[in-house]
């Protein structure tokens, strides 16, 4: 008799956010004795800073208000904001502003320019694009039924 398990099998971006799924898994019925295992990637290890520059990306996307934010940015003139604009356009705060918009140039994702006394936000695509590339790759090792064994 099989085993239906649930497993994360597929990430899918769209764009700005992607939406995760799970699909069924079969494994054939099995023994105590017997050690089900995987075989490993065969390819090398994405470099840790690499790995380290990519996670700032999706820890400062991980926050809706951040993910807004940014999807606002992208959807203005030439994907550039006045600070003075923002807070009125997505119900925050000027200082809930600032915050979020700390950590999303931190990440990379935006630019900033100063202009009197308000601050220009920026879209910066190619932060994005790189993450959207890490993302679409296709799975690795997976075989197309999706189970490993």
């Amino acid at each position: 008799m099989p085993i239906q398990l649930n497993i994360w099998t597929l990430v899918n971006v769209i764009t700005s956010i992607g939406a995760v799924t799970t699909a069924p898994l079969t494994l054939p019925a099995t023994g105590p004795d017997v050690d089900i295992c995987c075989e490993g990637a065969d390819c090398a290890l994405i470099p840790d800073m690499e790995a380290t520059e990519l996670a700032e990306v999706f820890k400062a996307l991980a926050d809706p208000t951040r993910v807004r934010l940014l999807d606002h940015l992208s959807r203005s003139v030439s994907g550039t904001a006045c600070a003075c604009h923002l807070p009125e356009s997505l119900g925050i705060s000027q200082p809930t502003l600032s915050f979020h918009m700390k950590k999303l140039h931190d990440a990379g994702l935006v630019t900033r320019e100063k202009r009197g006394r308000w601050v220009h936000w920026t879209v910066r695509p190619e932060a994005l694009a790189r993450a959207v590339a890490y993302l679409g790759l296709p799975a690795h090792g997976i075989p197309a039924g999706g189970a490993c064994c």
